[in-house]
């Protein structure tokens, strides 16, 4: 078996139409099926299910696909991390993150690695909780910084903020700080949330503090981007509950009010493969707080 039976693999598990593979790898058709189906002779397994309409992958095709993708990006990793370590560096640590990372969290850690570990250089990418960790458990990523309750087994995961919720309203709005008693004061209001695609058990902590208070939100607008949300808060389109630590970093004519008499906070956690084999991520993980 050979790198390329792998790259030619993966193309056709990605695009399931051999024309459009071998288009992409820049080979004739005939000839991209020839090296599948010598792949599979060298492997003694069906890789995929083929007639003159449909391509599908069988059940072994589907195991090699991530299996191939972990392989591949592994071969990419080391290929950078060589030549991090060729000009004299520890090597890159490739980071994912919430944008409400960017405000306190993130940069702690990034003026820890400058001061303690300089060899290390960073490469950062806001990503949302399902696609962070999709791309740990590849290999595409070192550390993520995620929302979520629960990680899959294979990754470790520790709480690096915990954060009250606050009620998030426009300047002009008629609440203000002493005569904000109750959530339920906002029961009329329309609602800009954060949407479950950041995180669906952020999303659902919101509607359980809202149905604490007596009221089901109205959901008005949605975004992933705490910018949008705050442009639109202050634009009076409507009132937003964000973790309490996001009015750092915004210069917004928007007014944030910890919710009071609510047991639910939000924990924002670093996580990361135990399995993962770049040295930089095993330099960074004491400087976690």
């Amino acid at each position: 078996m050979e790198l390329r039976h792998l790259k030619y693999f993966k193309a056709v598990a990605e695009e399931l139409n051999f024309r459009k593979a071998a288009e992409q790898l820049f080979i004739s058709q005939p000839g991209l099926s020839r090296q599948i189906k010598q792949l599979e002779e060298l492997l003694e397994v069906r890789l995929f299910e083929r007639d003159q309409k449909h391509v599908e992958l069988t059940a072994a095709g589907a195991f090699l696909k991530g299996e191939v993708d972990f392989v591949l990006n592994h071969l990419d990793t080391t290929k950078a991390q060589l030549k991090q370590i060729e000009q004299g560096k520890l090597g890159e640590l490739r980071i994912g993150f919430l944008g409400s990372a960017a405000n306190r969290v993130l940069p702690d850690l990034l003026q820890k690695l400058n001061r303690v570990q300089p060899g290390i250089t960073t490469s950062l990418e806001e990503l949302s909780n399902a696609m962070q960790v999709e791309m740990i458990q590849k290999d595409r990523l070192d550390l993520g910084y995620v929302r979520m309750a629960i990680v899959p087994e294979s990754l470790s995961k520790k709480t690096v903020l915990k954060d009250s919720f606050s009620i998030v309203v426009s300047q002009a709005h008629p609440i203000n700080k002493s005569t904000f008693k109750s959530l339920k004061q906002f029961a009329e209001e329309d609602f800009i949330l954060f949407s479950s695609d950041y995180s669906k058990h952020y999303y659902d902590q919101i509607l359980g503090i809202c149905r604490d208070a007596g009221f089901s939100p109205k959901t008005k607008h949605k975004s992933v981007h705490a910018l949008t949300i705050f442009k639109l808060v202050e634009n009076g389109l409507g009132v937003a509950i964000v973790p309490t630590s996001l009015k750092e970093g915004y210069e917004l004519n928007v007014r944030f009010m910890e919710i009071p008499n609510t047991e639910e906070f939000t924990e924002l956690s670093a996580v990361w493969k135990a399995e993962n084999r770049n040295p930089a991520l095993k330099k960074v993980l004491p400087l976690l707080t």
